[in-house]
């Protein structure tokens, strides 16, 4: 970064315009504020942003102190001073503190992102180490109240967005926070499962909870393991057994950007190095693909139906958004980073170049993704700036469309428009040719998708449009098949194999006709199962036997009990003669002669006898 001060670093073709509500922050402004010297960018900002707008008026002095200065000096003096928020006397003091150096921080980051005085990257990694800094601040201050030791066997890692240093501008923070009971430095006073549960509530009502002075940071625990089982801080050995035996694709995708951000920095970077092998797989088969692929959130139009949407548009979710970028690099560096550490990067530009340079994309694709990339994270940045909203969508209103162009640097509406309509598409073709070969795991009906620990709201529509009324508890439940909660589901293999069966098991058991019923009886049938990979690798092999096993669940529950418990006598129904009637007595006893003929013991016979009787009882 340069060091000049942010007057001299403003762009000056920064294209500016006025309007009323411009006109009326300069009546409301003193004649002698140094703001005037950077009026076109000043209207800029108050003509787009009733949010923005108002914190200038409410911090005005801080602006005009910061174009004198270098703007990262100010930066590192605003995360410096989030120190002393350890002294404060309540906590309440402590939260105020943080919620107005959070107001500046804003500020600061939306003057030097408009005028384009720092990058993306330098937006967002500020964004992500204030959001280091506020974390530590506020664990530090909850930490002192009841020790008076240091902080160890408690960690918080940065997930997401904010541990690639990506956050954007009013983005949740997403962390797993773990604790080491046996190696802490908890007073002897308390319980730790107890203690460090409670610390975790804390520390996110620090952060989240709104007040007069606004909120520090959302606040999502979500991406723990199975989090509607477990608490919101998780004992270390747990969580490292969890990834290590049940782990899915996804969570391994989530964790290529985690690292340790307040706390035990010690412990985490101990706990990621664990996790490395689980991570970083020096095999990985290929049909593992097609469960990275349903990470997607909009798995349905991959393969690029209908028009791409402009006027409310998601830039993240949205085809050729945001996700589809971060996946297309994801995925290869799931498939390719286990025998190349140099794919282990985790920022989604840094990840694109690495690609390029091993050889596994052109050049010219991680450059035109790189280029969408940055357009489509300014955009959102921009979206996020109007209110303070974590919004991710264009405006649907022409007129606020209009608005949003200009204040994203565009001539006018139209101009933006045939801009990102460009930049999506092209996004949306280099995504969808990586996926070409992979089996669609969406329903006709729309996604399905039963990844992280939150619905989706496209998959839940797409249930109702299939018949089950009861979509986010279905959602849920399939959620818990993925986390490992049944024997039949615990194997990686097992899980995999479920992701690519699930749109034929739900469209086959709404065919039912009591879609909901049907659910919850396979749901209750998957239970009890042994083991799952055997019955899933026939179903996948020969898919009628799905539909025998939902005819069986609606009418035959006790016949059901008896799958469940020998299920290898469903291959029976792959046999050419399974429908035919029984043959007569003589033939039978001949099959069973046959089959016997060449065992060496009694027991062994005995065994084929039973295999062979069960086979035609079923």
């Amino acid at each position: 970064m340069s060091k000049d001060h942010f007057i001299a670093r403003i762009n000056p073709s920064l294209r500016s315009f006025e309007s009323e509500a411009s006109r009326q922050f300069w009546q409301d402004l003193s004649p002698a504020s140094k703001l005037h010297a950077i009026k076109p960018l000043i209207d800029v900002i108050t003509s787009s942003s009733p949010y923005l707008k108002t914190l200038l008026a409410h911090n005005e002095t801080f602006a005009a102190e910061l174009i004198a200065l270098a703007p990262e000096d100010v930066f590192q003096k605003l995360c410096r001073n989030l120190q002393e928020i350890i002294k404060s006397e309540t906590r309440a003091d402590a939260m105020r503190s943080l919620r107005l150096a959070k107001q500046q921080l804003a500020l600061l980051v939306a003057l030097c992102d408009v005028g384009q005085v720092w990058n993306l990257s330098e937006v967002t990694t500020a964004l992500s180490q204030f959001a280091d800094a506020a974390v530590e601040a506020a664990l530090s201050f909850l930490w002192k109240q009841d020790n008076t030791l240091p902080i160890k066997g408690f960690v918080v890692l940065a997930m997401g967005k904010m541990g690639a240093f990506e956050l954007n501008y009013s983005s949740d923070i997403d962390l797993i926070v773990l604790y080491d009971s046996e190696n802490s430095s908890l007073s002897k006073d308390f319980v730790p499962e107890t203690y460090f549960v409670k610390l975790t509530r804390n520390l996110a009502t620090m952060l989240q909870d709104i007040t007069e002075d606004g909120y520090v940071f959302r606040v999502d625990l979500r991406l723990r393991p199975d989090p509607r089982a477990t608490q919101v801080a998780i004992d270390i050995e747990a969580a490292a057994n969890y990834y290590e035996n049940y782990g899915q694709n996804w969570e391994r995708a989530a964790m290529i950007k985690a690292r340790p951000c307040a706390g035990d920095l010690k412990l985490g970077e101990e706990f990621l190095d664990r996790l490395k092998p689980y991570i970083w797989r020096k095999y990985l088969d290929y049909a593992a693909i097609a469960d990275v692929q349903s990470m997607k959130r909009q798995i349905h139009a991959v393969k690029g139906h209908g028009e791409i949407a402009i006027f409310g548009h998601n830039l993240k979710l949205g085809r050729g958004g945001i996700r589809e970028i971060e996946f297309f690099a994801q995925t290869q560096q799931l498939i390719a980073g286990g025998r190349n550490p140099k794919l282990r990067c985790i920022k989604t530009e840094d990840a694109l170049n690495v690609l390029a340079e091993e050889k596994w994309i052109a050049p010219a694709t991680a450059e035109e993704l790189k280029n969408a990339y940055r357009l489509l994270r300014m955009l959102e940045h921009r979206a996020q700036m109007r209110n303070d909203q974590q919004t991710h969508e264009t405006p649907k209103d022409q007129h606020e469309f209009e608005i949003y162009a200009k204040f994203s640097g565009f001539e006018n509406g139209d101009a933006l428009a045939k801009q990102l309509q460009a930049t999506l598409q092209t996004v949306q073709n280099h995504y969808a040719a990586l996926f070409e070969s992979a089996e669609d795991l969406s329903s006709s009906q729309g996604s399905l998708v039963f990844t992280g620990g939150e619905d989706d709201p496209a998959t839940l529509a797409t249930l109702e449009r299939l018949g089950f009324s009861q979509s986010s508890e279905i959602s849920a439940t399939i959620r818990g098949w993925h986390f490992g909660r049944y024997r039949a589901t615990k194997a990686a293999r097992a899980r995999e194999l479920l992701t690519e069966l699930m749109p034929l098991i739900l469209e086959t058991l709404a065919k039912t006709g009591e879609a909901d019923k049907a659910f919850f009886a396979f749901d209750k049938f998957l239970g009890s199962l042994p083991a799952g990979i055997q019955l899933l690798a026939m179903i996948k092999a020969n898919r009628k036997i799905l539909d025998l096993i939902a005819q069986i669940l609606g009418s035959a529950p006790r016949l059901a009990e008896k799958i469940s418990s020998q299920p290898r006598i469903l291959e029976a129904v792959t046999a050419p003669d399974f429908f035919d009637p029984l043959p007569e007595q003589n033939i039978l006893i001949d099959e069973m002669n046959a089959l016997i003929a060449n065992t060496s013991s009694i027991e062994d016979a005995m065994d084929l006898a039973r295999v062979f009787a069960r086979e035609k009882n079923f």
